[in-house]
This record gives structure tokens, sequence and C-alpha cells, in this order.
């Protein structure tokens, strides 16, 4: 599926970070990448405890938009379990009031989004269901676990399926958050370099933009078939 926007792809973006249910602590990959990554940002969709859709998605489309227009970059969104949820009504919000209008996302990492409709393990995960069943209209990477307790690889795997997006297998990482132990989560600045125009780098500690684009296929990619 092919993916347009008006403005420049080549202009490095704002990251927004997208949470998920209880917000994601200091030891979450999602905070160091806050920490360590340029214009990385977190959004406060609030009621984290608490979630509403539809008020978490409205946080959701007024971040991205101030974070755009303000800037007069593209977004990325790194969204983390719930928060995949919200990133996938975002988009079909958007897509039923606006159409097939250009939108300032230029792509989305979606980490371990929960399962909503079936064998669901916390009631508040209820709200967010159904799930949008429209292809994402973005390039979209959705990184499953192979032993997520709010996610069996089947249910992840058919989630990107529907939202025509890419799938990676993260391997045994758990809900793949700060219990995982995973640090600043190396193989995810990977998938992330996947989605933005000019890829970081991967030392540790602050990163920075690589001074051309460039393609690689790293060996931990091949199974997402690039």
């Amino acid at each position: 599926m092919a993916h347009e926007h008006a403005f420049s792809r080549t202009a490095d973006p704002i990251i927004l970070t997208v949470p998920g249910l209880d917000n994601s602590g200091p030891d979450h990959w999602q905070t160091i990448w806050e920490q360590t990554l340029p214009d990385c940002h977190r959004v406060d969709l609030g009621l984290w405890n608490d979630p509403h859709r539809n008020t978490w998605v409205n946080k959701l489309a007024l971040a991205i938009q101030r974070a755009h227009e303000g800037a007069g970059r593209p977004v990325v969104l790194v969204a983390h379990s719930l928060g995949c949820l919200a990133v996938a009504w975002w988009a079909e919000y958007e897509r039923l009031a606006n159409g097939p209008r250009q939108m300032p996302v230029i792509g989305a990492l979606l980490v371990a989004p929960p399962d909503v409709e079936d064998g669901v393990k916390d009631r508040r995960l209820t709200r967010f269901a159904p799930v949008p069943e429209t292809e994402l209209p973005f390039p979209t990477i959705v990184v499953g676990s192979r032993d997520d307790r709010y996610a069996t690889p089947g249910a992840t795997r058919r989630l990107a399926q529907r939202w025509g997006a890419r799938f990676a297998d993260a391997g045994a990482a758990g809900h793949i958050n700060a219990q995982s132990g995973l640090g600043e989560w190396a193989f995810g600045r990977l998938l992330l370099n996947r989605l933005l125009p000019r890829a970081l780098s991967l030392d540790d500690g602050q990163a920075t933009y690589v001074p051309a684009p460039r393609r690689f296929v790293d060996p931990a990619l091949r199974r997402l078939g690039a």
C-alpha cells in the first residue's frame, strides 16, 4: 500500500511515545528513549489507571497536531500495549472524519498490543474493543512476544494483518515492558530505524541521526521480510 504525504519525508520527525495502562515507569524502554532520542516526547493521555477510549484518542490527536504544526515536521508514533489501540482508533476516527487526506504521521511502531476481544486479562482493556479493522494509512510495524500474557503470538500476528502492518517477533520478552528487563531495548531501536527517514545511531547514551539516509538489512530484521 502506498503512503504519500505533502510534507518532506526526509525531515527528521518528532517521535511521540504512547504508553498503555498505568503509564510507563522509569525503567521502561519508552522512558529511556524519551531521555536518549532526539525530539522524543511522551503523550500525556491521562486517566492512566482508568482509561477512556475517546479521551485517549482526543488527547493523542491534539498531541499529534501540536507536534506537527509546531515544528512543521512529520510525526512517528511509538506505542506500547493499550496505547497501540489508541493509535488504531485515532487513525480510524481520522479516516471517518477526513477521508483519505494526508496525515502528519509517517510511521508507527506498535509494541505488544493486548488482545481486547478474547481472553482479556484486564477488563479495562475491553473499553477499546472492538479492534478497528481498517488498514493503518502509514507504514506500521507491530511487535509481539512469544510469552505475552496479554496476547498470544497468533492474536498479535492477526492484528498486524488487520492493520496492514509488518510483524516483528521479539522472542520471549513478556509484555515487552519494564518487567522484561530490556533496558533501552536495542531490537526496538532497530525497528524504529525502519520507520525513520534517517537512521539513529545505536550506541549507548544519547542517540544522533547518521549524516545521510542509509538502507541496511540487519539479520534481526529478516523476520520482517526486509
